[in-house]
């Protein structure tokens, strides 16, 4: 479908006025200004008022988070046509099927309000990890490639909510954790980071089944095999070769 031509598309956009309330869906009508006209662009011009939906009725403001609209903060990670992604870089031209677009909140979250979900959960395993260097260090040109790749981590959470091992307030913290942690895991000595380390093992190790969903669904496009390969070796590994060794 060419959407040049200001040919309409239809937004099913799954709603609720509070964490409390029922959600319900509603269906608007939209016309693209232009074929490079985004999730997150509809959504703000809908927001700008005028706009009805298919009963009638005036469409209230949409809530939904978003920052920077460049695909470099993942505020505005959201389901889309069943897939979680970012509506900054979901373009209505690309994702329409058949003229329809459904857009629903994160599921692996609470809803606090229509498009917007509570991540809090994903700052907290972080604190829970002890993910934050605690001494200055230096790395060398193999850890500082890696390091850099898990640095363009969003805390999107589009790995979680694919993720068919995590639920908020499980014991598996998933990938928005094992990244981060890959990290600081990357640039710490042997002996270094004990804690972290010991976080890794029963968080994110013991808990990943490798299905991998999340490098395919990463905005980032963050090789998280890699990572997990990496730190397993460094977390996990080379700890309990350390132990057999020292009961020889």
């Amino acid at each position: 479908m060419d959407l040049r031509g200001g040919v309409k598309v239809r937004l099913e956009i799954l709603r609720r006025v509070n964490a409390q309330s029922e959600p319900y869906l509603q269906v608007i009508e939209y016309t693209p200004k232009s074929k490079n006209d985004t999730v997150a662009f509809a959504l703000s011009e809908i927001n700008k008022g005028g706009y009805r939906d298919e009963s009638g009725a005036e469409v209230s403001r949409i809530m939904w988070e978003h920052s920077c609209l460049q695909k470099k903060c993942g505020a505005c990670a959201m389901v889309i046509n069943g897939t979680p992604g970012l509506a900054c870089g979901a373009r209505l031209s690309e994702i329409n099927k058949n003229g329809v677009i459904r857009i629903e909140p994160l599921r692996k979250f609470p809803v606090t309000a229509d498009l917007m979900v509570d991540r809090q959960v994903m700052l907290d395993n972080l604190l829970k990890l002890e993910a934050w260097l605690q001494t200055q260090v230096k790395i060398n040109e193999r850890q500082a490639e890696l390091a850099y790749d898990a640095s363009r981590c969003l805390q999107c959470g589009c790995c979680l909510e694919v993720c068919p091992n995590f639920y908020a307030g499980g014991e598996f913290y998933g990938m928005a954790a094992g990244v981060p942690a890959a990290r600081l895991i990357a640039e710490l000595a042997p002996d270094d980071g004990k804690a972290l380390k010991r976080g890794y093992d029963k968080h994110i190790f013991e808990g990943c089944g490798k299905s991998l969903s999340c490098k395919s669904i990463c905005p980032a496009g963050i090789e998280t095999d890699r990572m997990l390969a990496r730190s397993n070796a460094a977390a996990v590994w080379k700890r309990i070769f350390g132990r057999c060794q020292k009961q020889r």
